[in-house]
């Protein structure tokens, strides 16, 4: 029966770790762990690594007695089984982690979710956090914010750390997918102009895959590595142009790769001219939503 799994890869390039799915997968979780994967690092772009971490994560309907086990390289064996509140869900997350963290004071920092459920998420961070202290965390699409406690640190590089972050308690649709205002397939070509992780400018051609009256998906961006940045979109062979915020980006080795998603800066330009209809449609998935700074 397939089975799907979450492996963590580091870049050969650097010390940052990358999380991914493998879904509808075949091998064993052993087999997983010895074999090598495509990821996008955030810092060098595509890689290619063996997993030194793999975990089988278990489908959205099962109940937690079936969320699998983990292996890593530095164990060579099972871990321990943790009970849980809720089914994890591998899930990338555009979030807000801020606060004060001690005597290094107040922090803010943007990232990604690894892992979600009910009770909380699990988060890299590059601020150095302890156990039992207090954050709050902003997801970035809803704009929904809660205080948290961190529940698990795992410093597993110099750069960054995992950390768990826990709900007072369990919030069922605090992940919840659902849209403010639905989608519209349209390929439309498009100028993207912005800068990369590196901090250079570039432009380059893109195509809308559909619209909303908040953004839209775009394909073929290849310079875009995060969320949260801002770029300017222009129509070819027109002068419609807009800025726009980047809240998701599509994973290697996905139907996504290369496709981002965007929300609209400027509320008051059109720069698409196609009739979008704005009842809502709860039912579907939610990647274009207003991100908060």
């Amino acid at each position: 029966m397939p089975r799907n799994f979450a492996v963590r890869l580091s870049c050969p390039r650097g010390d940052s770790d990358s999380w991914i799915t493998l879904n509808s997968r075949d091998e064993s979780l052993e087999q997983i762990l010895e074999q090598s994967w495509e990821f996008k690092c955030r810092e060098h772009g595509a890689q290619r690594a063996a997993p030194s971490e793999a975990m089988e994560i278990a489908p959205v309907d099962a109940p937690p007695s079936q969320i699998g086990r983990s292996l890593s390289r530095a164990t060579a064996g099972p871990s321990k089984k943790t009970p849980r509140s809720s089914v994890r869900l591998n899930m990338r997350v555009p979030v807000v982690v801020y606060g004060f963290a001690g005597k290094r004071g107040a922090f803010h920092e943007e990232t990604e979710t690894v892992t979600v459920n009910a009770s909380g998420a699990l988060v890299i961070v590059k601020t150095k956090l302890e156990l039992g202290e207090t954050v709050f965390l902003i997801h970035k699409a809803s704009r929904a914010e809660q205080e948290v406690r961190v529940a698990y640190v795992d410093r597993y590089s110099d750069n960054e750390t995992r950390i768990g972050l826990a709900f007072k308690q369990p919030i069922n649709d605090f992940w919840k997918k659902n849209r403010k205002k639905p989608r519209v397939p349209k390929s439309l070509r498009v100028v993207v102009k912005g800068r990369d992780s590196k901090g250079n400018p570039f432009a380059q051609t893109a195509y809308t895959v559909d619209l909303s009256q908040d953004g839209a998906r775009l394909d073929g961006v290849g310079f875009l590595t995060s969320p949260g940045q801002t770029i300017e979109v222009r129509r070819t062979w027109s002068l419609r142009k807009g800025l726009f915020r980047v809240v998701w980006t599509g994973q290697v080795g996905t139907s996504e790769s290369n496709h981002v998603g965007v929300y609209g800066l400027q509320r008051d330009k059109d720069i698409w001219r196609v009739d979008l209809p704005a009842t809502k449609a709860a039912a579907l998935p939610d990647k274009t939503k207003r991100s908060k700074k």
